[in-house]
Parts: structure tokens; C-alpha cells; sequence
């Protein structure tokens, strides 16, 4: 089992002073328990594979060059030189498609571990930490995706080619080109409707969240908001709490535990009503930020923009002037 230490350091003295947050999630070596492992093992089955697509987007290569020959001088030799070059990128797109919607049929597998139930979050947070663990690389998966699809234009100029190649099949009514294709026509429509989002694995978190809370009345919104929000300020007490932080054993793990404090606010933003930049909202905006802000940029930077761009809430009337200012570019 990996070590679970329940440091809890409520406030001995007045209401007037808030709640610490000194839990320790071990991210690092978190083992599940019995009642844990069912879910736990549906969950590992998808995230298993989560390296090897940010491996493939991060080396991501275009056919844009194949692409502007094949529209500049439209011979059936570099049409099909710009086809065979563009079918196996978009092979890879489909994979990643897929994976997204893997990733949305586990999601509510692991909210309703965490987030049902009598306990409160913070209970959930240290007898679920296996659980919490997946939770958090699902958000890191989904920031780092989104990142480096953002930076990607290719992406969308390389399925746009495609799918004109699909209308041209369908135009010259080709004998089994559909059968011959790597993704058909339906298939293409749901995908462009995928990579049409800046944020698409965002979207589809998101999208889990609130289907999930559609779906089990029973459970209560705020269940779902308090477990985020109360998730994103261990994390911030973590990074905040030297003591904490020197139970990492890999100097990596600080990285790894800040881009989740940072998934964490961006889902609540997009799940709860008001936004987390309201006042009263669960989720301690300005501390993250000020934490970020203390960070070298090459930390920070890329986790700042995250906030700024991706954020649903940030822009309206009720965000406080001081974190506007805060995240300003």
C-alpha cells in the first residue's frame, strides 16, 4: 500500500480562521484498495495507454508541403502523393478520438467513487487516494493534450484535406471507396466536430462531469464541486508546505501536482455554475495563481495560459477585479 498520511490540521481556534488543508496525497505510490480495485483496474485499462498518445501528438507532423502541392498543382500524382501522406496522420487521429471517448466512459466510474456516499471530500481524498491518483493524471493527460493540439494547427489543415477527400469519393460515386477509407464519412463528421474545439479532451472531461451529474440526480452538484475544489487546495497546501514537499520522492512529482492544481480549478470553472472566480467560490483562485506566479516561467507559463484561455467563467462581470489583474497576460 502506498503510505497515507492523514495530516489534517483543522483550526483549533475561532471560525474566523480557515481550514488547513494538510493531507498528503500520495501521488507518487498510491496503491488501491479492496473496494477501490474494481474501478480502479476499468480506469488503469484506459489510462495505460494515455503516454503513448501524448508521445504521438507531441511528434505530430503535418503534410502540409504534400497539401499545398497536391491544391497548386492538382495532378492525380500529387493528389494521391498528398493522400498517402495525410492516411496514416489521420489513423492517428482516429486513435486519439477513441481515446477520448474511452477517457469519457471511465470518468464517471471514478466520480461516482468519489463523490457519492456520506463521506465528506476530504474523507474521499485520504481513503480513495488510488482513485484520486487517476482522477489527477486524467487532468494532467488533458491539459497536456489540449496544449500540444493547440500548437498543432496541422492537425485541423491535415482532416480538412482529408475529409475533401472524402467528398470527392463520394462525388465521383467510386466503387468501395468508402470500405477503402481509414475513417468514413459518419465517423469524419464526429471527429471535425471533436478537433473543431480548441480544448477538445477539455470538452470532453467536462462534458463526462456534467452528464454524470445528469445522470445520478441522487448526487448532489456541490458533491462534485466541493471534491474538486477541496482536491485543488491539498494541492495548493502541498506545494505551499515545505514539509509536504519534501515527502516527494521525484523532483517531477512538484510539476505534476501543480498542473493538476491547475485541471482542477479550469473542470470546476466549467462544472459549477457561477465559475470558480466568483467570490465564495470553493477553490482558492488567487492563492494558485500568486503559487504560480512564484514558479520560474518554464514551470508556470504554459499553466498561466491554461487559466487565462481555457477557463469558462474568467472574462464575466462577477470576477473580482484583483484576480483579472492577477492573470492578466
Amino acid at each position: 500500500m502506498g503510505k497515507l498520511l492523514s495530516l489534517l490540521a483543522r483550526d483549533e481556534s475561532t471560525c474566523c480562521t480557515p481550514q488547513k488543508y494538510d493531507v498528503f496525497l500520495d501521488f507518487e505510490n498510491a496503491q488501491p484498495s479492496d473496494i477501490e480495485r474494481e474501478t480502479f483496474d476499468a480506469v488503469q485499462r484506459v489510462l495505460k495507454n494515455s503516454e503513448s498518445i501524448l508521445e504521438e501528438i507531441q511528434c505530430y507532423k503535418g503534410a502540409g508541403k504534400e497539401i499545398r502541392e497536391a491544391i497548386s498543382a492538382p495532378t492525380e500524382e500529387c493528389q494521391r502523393k498528398a493522400y498517402l501522406t495525410v492516411a496514416p496522420l489521420v489513423a492517428k487521429l482516429k486513435r486519439f478520438y477513441e481515446f477520448s471517448l474511452e477517457l469519457e466512459s471511465v470518468v464517471p466510474k471514478i466520480l461516482g467513487q468519489l463523490c457519492s456516499g456520506n463521506l465528506t471530500p476530504t474523507q474521499h481524498l485520504e481513503t480513495q487516494q488510488a482513485l484520486v491518483k487517476q482522477l489527477a493524471e486524467i487532468l494532467e493527460f488533458v491539459l497536456k493534450f489540449d496544449e500540444h493540439k493547440m500548437k498543432t494547427p496541422a492537425i485541423q489543415n491535415d482532416f480538412s484535406y482529408y475529409r475533401r477527400t472524402l467528398t470527392r469519393a463520394s462525388l465521383t460515386r467510386q466503387d468501395n471507396a468508402e470500405k477503402d477509407l481509414v475513417v468514413g464519412n459518419e465517423l469524419a463528421n464526429r471527429m471535425s466536430l471533436f478537433y473543431a474545439h480548441a480544448t477538445p479532451m477539455l470538452r470532453v472531461l467536462s462534458h463526462a462531469t456534467i452528464t454524470f451529474l445528469m445522470d445520478n440526480e441522487d448526487i448532489p452538484r456541490e458533491n462534485i464541486t466541493e471534491t474538486l475544489g477541496t482536491m485543488a487546495k491539498v494541492c495548493l497546501r502541498m506545494l505551499e508546505n515545505p514539509n509536504l514537499l519534501a515527502q516527494f520522492q521525484r523532483e517531477e512529482t512538484q510539476l505534476f501536482v501543480l498542473r493538476v492544481m491547475v485541471g482542477l480549478v479550469i473542470l470546476y470553472d466549467h462544472v459549477h455554475p457561477q465559475g470558480a472566480f466568483v467570490k465564495g467560490s470553493n477553490v482558492d483562485v488567487k492563492g494558485c495563481v500568486k503559487l504560480l506566479k512564484d514558479q520560474p516561467p518554464y514551470k508556470s507559463e504554459g499553466l498561466l495560459n491554461a487559466l487565462r484561455y481555457t477557463t469558462k467563467h474568467l472574462n464575466e462581470e462577477n470576477t473580482p477585479k484583483n484576480i483579472k489583474n492577477l492573470l492578466a497576460a
